[in-house]
């Protein structure tokens, strides 16, 4: 699976932004797909994942009711929309692909299968 992310940028505190990865490959549908964020000098860490068939969501508690994630099957994406973004929001974002159950990605991230290549968010305040 290829991943392809797009959508980071500079914003103020308040702003939106919504981050896309465009998936690629014969087993996509095989994939539960989602996002981490690595922030300078910290660990990446878990912000959300969506499962490919039931549309299940998982989020972070640091990000619930500001992130909204979702897929659109027909094109093989999947979208985050950032909302009320916080200086503590600023991070390169990772979208990634797993087979696991999204239950599972809060831990996952030393483990992920597939990687796309980070999208750097930056909320100024």
């Amino acid at each position: 699976v290829q991943l392809q992310a797009s959508g980071g940028g500079l914003v103020q505190a308040g702003g939106s932004l919504r981050l896309s990865c465009a998936a690629s490959g014969r087993t996509v549908s095989a994939y539960r797909m989602g996002w981490f964020r690595q922030a300078p000098g910290k660990e990446r860490e878990f912000v959300a994942a969506v499962g490919w068939s039931d549309g299940a969501t998982s989020y972070a508690d640091s990000v619930k009711g500001r992130f909204a994630i979702s897929r659109d099957n027909t094109k093989n994406t999947v979208s985050l929309q950032l909302n009320s973004l916080q200086s503590e929001d600023t991070a390169v974002y990772y979208c990634a692909a797993d087979p696991r159950p999204i239950t599972a990605w809060v831990a996952l991230a030393p483990r992920v299968k597939y990687w796309g290549q980070g999208t750097l968010v930056t909320v100024s305040s």
